[in-house]
């Protein structure tokens, strides 16, 4: 009886026409840019108005309700794992702050990090990490809480300071062996992770080195005017006298997190390790009361140097921190479960997809995909996924290798992420170094460069592997 009931609920469901998938993503798109950007409603009140109106068009093509929450569920389901990290990463911060690593980390690198330097050293710093991780929220949740502080000492503008972690921090998701994304990407366009790796060194570079000159240049103009001196040395007076900072001590819990990252231990065991690890060093060396530093975990207090910015500064972290942050990031993945699960967005780009006639359109076409999949899904990894299975054949057709598909992937899905609000990398980077996605958009030069290098690269034929060859080779846009 009930599979005769499911077989007649599935009978009635209706492929979206082209019209209906265009006109759906375009209300979702309409919503959130009209009331965000004119009416300045928050984003949650916004997903929630998304999500009614993909319900109602998922609805209109026969879905009952049972099946769209089920799409809903699946779809978080999915992204449990970027989820335990969200909670992870509060108390990592948390921790950090309370057993003196981040301020140890400030102390120091306020020594030699001046304003010429501080913006391109800061790139390549973030760019080691991420590669030697993994992980860009491990890296903006570590070095990239770091660097706001020490810019915020130098008085460089906040929301260039957090371009530049985004751009390092990304730099390393994207080539990283270790990557999740890296290796989602060349799985699942079929090709082998270091052939990936290769293929994306050709548009990675380039974009990495101009973004790096771009920050290099803009160090340079903030280098005249302001008593810097004074500035740094009154920063470290107040670390110093709220904070032991011998480095072996208070570094010990970033270098265990770098150490279980790099041998591959699953991030979630490497992060807990870390935390518990500087729980014990705040109490037994920083003298910190056991229940005052517990209390952290869920909810920072700001610390007590006497500099104002500072002590809102040492006062981030903590699970309840990450629960804007968080509650967005679920309405974001019940909404691309919806727009996924009803096929609309399939719908949507199968019809682009067959209108593509040249390699150029192809790459460029693919990088505007994954763009578009985070903006209606909410993180990178359906995006991916979703963007490879619609192109694989396609790539084929067209003789490139697998590897051209991988890359194009990932410039368009790992690297836009965190430029769109309600990502869970967009939301987790504006929560954790506490400057909205929209203000440091402008400045993450790398992440949205490298798409204009690919799409420019192959209008001119160059960086492009054919299905059988090792090396590039030049195929006519």
């Amino acid at each position: 009886m009930l599979e005769s009931m499911s077989e007649n609920q599935t009978n009635k469901i209706r492929q979206a026409s082209f019209i209906q998938a265009l006109l759906c993503f375009s209300g979702v798109i309409g919503i959130i840019s009209i009331g965000l950007f004119l009416f300045e409603i928050d984003l949650h009140s916004l997903m929630f108005l998304c999500l009614t109106w993909a319900v109602c068009n998922a609805i209109y093509l026969g879905y009952s309700w049972q099946a769209l929450r089920e799409m809903m569920s699946a779809a978080i389901t999915r992204a449990l794992p970027a989820i335990y990290i969200f909670l992870l990463i509060g108390m990592v911060i948390a921790s950090f702050m309370q057993c003196g690593t981040i301020a140890a980390l400030m102390y120091y690198g306020l020594n030699w990090l001046g304003p010429t330097s501080f913006l391109p050293i800061g790139l390549i710093l973030c760019a080691i990490m991420s590669v030697a991780t993994g992980t860009s929220w491990g890296t903006v949740g570590t070095l990239g809480v770091v660097f706001i502080g020490i810019g915020s000492a130098l008085g460089i503008p906040l929301p260039i300071v957090a371009g530049m972690v985004v751009c390092g921090a990304t730099f390393g998701d994207k080539m990283s062996p270790i990557s999740d994304t890296t290796n989602l990407a060349a799985m699942s366009a079929g090709t082998n992770l270091y052939r990936h790796i290769y293929s994306m060194m050709f548009t990675t570079a380039p974009s990495f080195l101009i973004a790096f000159f771009i920050f290099l240049f803009i160090g340079i103009s903030h280098s005249e005017g302001g008593n810097f001196g004074f500035r740094i040395l009154e920063i470290q007076q107040a670390l110093l006298a709220s904070y032991g900072l011998a480095p072996i001590i208070t570094l010990a819990p970033i270098i265990l997190l770098a150490v279980l990252s790099i041998r591959k231990v699953a991030a979630e065991i490497a992060m807990s390790s870390s935390v518990l690890l500087a729980l014990c060093i705040a109490i037994a060396y920083q003298g910190q009361s056991p229940v005052d530093v517990l209390n952290a975990l869920w909810i920072n207090t700001p610390g007590n140097t006497g500099i104002s910015s500072l002590d809102d500064l040492l006062g981030r972290g903590g699970i309840y921190s990450m629960s804007w942050t968080l509650m967005l990031a679920l309405m974001a993945l019940a909404l691309g479960g919806i727009l996924h699960g009803s096929k609309l967005l399939d719908t949507l780009l199968a019809g682009l997809i067959s209108r593509i006639q040249h390699v150029t359109g192809l790459i460029f076409s693919t990088i505007v995909t994954g763009f578009m999949g985070n903006i209606a899904m909410g993180e990178a990894y359906i995006s991916i996924i979703l963007s490879c299975q619609l192109f694989k054949a396609k790539y084929e057709q067209m003789e490139l290798d697998e590897a051209i598909l991988s890359r194009s992937v990932e410039e368009g899905s790992t690297l836009t992420t965190g430029l769109i609000p309600w990502t869970t990398a967009g939301a987790f980077y504006a929560a954790t170094l506490g400057v909205p996605v929209l203000e440091y958009a402008p400045y993450a030069f790398f992440n949205y460069m490298n798409a204009f290098i690919s799409v420019g690269m192959a209008f001119l034929g160059i960086g492009l592997l054919g299905k059988s060859s090792q090396t590039p080779k030049n195929i006519p846009a």
